[in-house]
């Protein structure tokens, strides 16, 4: 070993702990003492430890039915807007394809240009799809940039492929589901990723298109119960005990720890997924 790697290690290292930093102090945040907090000084280790802000966040019999929606929404999501994406870019990566000049570049108008918040919302209501779940789902179910990302993923498949595939009788469908598909396992992994947790972060829409309680989603409950920390405790349905020892900055790092606990459990799956992908893509040469 060269004196040069020991740079390059601890330069890695440092990169490491600047980037692990930030999610260790909020962490440590959310297991202080609220009001202990406040006097400052907590950086490694919590110095008064309680599980006051994440009981403060758990007794609201609001939050069970918050994840459910959440999951549900990510879920189906994500399956819709990947696959809908996929075969929209199948179609597009084709040179067959009748005016595909024209649809490109009304696909990438569309990533520059947009006609704003307000005709998007009266869109939405004139849809039908105001306080209803579809607002979730049908306005994200196709991404022109992950389009793009499929087709380059496509195009870099052998176009021998399909015309072997033709020659034996195979359909377009079957030719994209059974073997584009299968070998585009690493994009589908990554889209499917970004597309996910997008949905699992999202709260904005919520707040716009929704008033029914049963449709919010738990970014949006986590947004009220930090607001709502601030509030009289005889509007809040946690034992008074709590609220005295909590804080409005320890329970929103209680709920950012929350919320980001199934995307670091999603990560480890994704990553397996696309290391099988990319060695059944190997087999394509």
């Amino acid at each position: 070993m060269y004196p040069i790697d020991y740079f390059i290690y601890a330069g890695f290292v440092l990169f490491m702990l600047i980037t692990l930093f930030p999610f260790w102090y909020v962490l440590v945040g959310s297991f202080n003492l609220g009001t202990d907090y406040l006097s400052g000084g907590v950086w490694i280790f919590p110095r008064k430890w309680s599980l006051d802000n994440y009981i403060f966040i758990l007794s609201d019999s609001r939050l069970l039915p918050a994840i459910w929606m959440t999951v549900l929404r990510t879920t189906i999501g994500t399956v819709t807007s990947v696959l809908f994406t996929a075969i929209v870019a199948y179609a597009m990566h084709l040179k067959e394809l009748r005016y595909k000049k024209f649809f490109y570049w009304i696909n990438i108008v569309t990533m520059f240009f947009g006609g704003g918040l307000i005709p998007f919302f009266l869109l939405i209501v004139n849809l039908g799809m105001y306080d209803s779940f579809a607002a979730y789902i049908v306005p994200g179910m196709y991404s022109v940039f992950n389009m793009l990302v499929f087709s380059a993923f496509f195009r870099a498949i052998p176009n021998g492929l399909r015309e072997s595939a033709m020659m034996d009788g195979a359909s377009e469908f079957k030719i994209m589901f059974k073997i584009y598909f299968p070998l585009a396992l690493p994009a589908f992994a990554t889209i499917s990723l970004w597309t996910a947790v997008g949905h699992w972060n999202a709260y904005y829409d919520t707040m716009l298109y929704t008033v029914d309680p049963s449709l919010r989603t738990l970014q949006y409950y986590l947004m009220m119960i930090i607001k709502q920390s601030s509030l009289p405790p005889e509007m809040i349905n946690v034992p008074s005990n709590i609220y005295e020892r909590v804080v409005p900055q320890t329970i929103s790092y209680a709920a950012i720890i929350i919320a980001i606990i199934p995307v670091l459990i999603m990560y480890p799956l994704i990553q397996k997924a696309y290391k099988k992908g990319s060695m059944i893509g190997a087999l394509k040469e």
